[in-house]
């Protein structure tokens, strides 16, 4: 089978109990296709770079997806459908990145940084 990453961005009227109904209905359309899906993450609402269909705002979500083609296209075809979705995007990679993705990690780090007091984000020990 194939692997794709898949990114989601959501309208930003909508609850993030909303954006999770909606994952669980594209990963139930994997599914029944015969794919997987092997991690999700909310990356939470975000600023857009400009307005698409009027919102300023989108919830982001990732999915790491195992799974035939057909089943990705069928998952392209329903998210097309909703109007809830503004754009989606998928890829197909080598490999599944293991643990969290980039924007995990730097959200981890500016939270850390926001703990430890070094708020300048330059790091330790520099002057």
């Amino acid at each position: 089978m194939a692997l794709y990453e898949t990114i989601l961005i959501a309208r930003q009227d909508i609850s993030a109990a909303q954006v999770e109904a909606l994952t669980e209905q594209f990963t139930g359309v994997l599914t029944e296709q015969g794919g997987a899906v092997t991690k999700t993450e909310y990356w939470g609402l975000k600023s857009l770079a400009y307005r698409i269909k009027k919102n300023r705002k989108g919830h982001y979500v990732l999915f790491n997806i195992d799974g035939p083609p057909a089943a990705v296209l069928e998952m392209e075809r329903t998210m097309r459908i909703n109007e809830d979705v503004l754009r989606f995007m998928s890829v197909r990679v080598d490999e599944l990145e293991e643990g969290p993705s980039a924007m995990m990690q730097n959200k981890g780090d500016r939270e850390r940084r926001r703990r430890d007091g070094d708020g300048d984000g330059r790091g330790e020990g520099v002057e």
